[in-house]
């Protein structure tokens, strides 16, 4: 098995280093990070990378943004990550002025089932 890839955020560990992720769960859920609070466009010579989420910051939120929102991020994922994980579901739930987002997946080299959780909170 490889070891992990860089950590997320990007930053240098004691030695002066590019710091590695601590573990395989540990980089994929950087991935996943990357993909969920890019935004298309940002990305160079990427331009379809990223879902966007991260803007949602500033659209009023609705269990119709949360069914769009969830569609998208399991699109990407797909479109992305595909060579690293099988996505299981992705749930993108509306809770007042919050989005809880949970992506359960499989690790396509270990056959593990795991879990991520993030929350973006956005304007209500």
């Amino acid at each position: 098995m490889s070891p992990p890839g860089l950590a997320f955020p990007y930053g240098f560990d004691a030695t002066g280093r590019t710091a590695r992720a601590a573990d395989e769960r540990g980089h994929i859920v950087g991935l996943i990070e990357q993909i969920l609070f890019t935004a298309p466009g940002e990305r160079v010579n990427r331009p379809t990378f990223g879902s966007g989420t991260g803007q949602l910051v500033f659209a009023p939120n609705s269990d119709t943004l949360a069914a769009a929102q969830q569609q998208l991020i399991q699109g990407n994922l797909q479109l992305w990550l595909s060579d690293l994980i099988a996505v299981q579901s992705v749930q993108v739930v509306n809770q007042d002025a919050t989005l809880l987002i949970t992506v359960r997946y499989t690790v396509i080299q270990t056959q593990r089932a795991q879990a991520a959780q993030f929350v973006v909170s956005g304007a209500s």
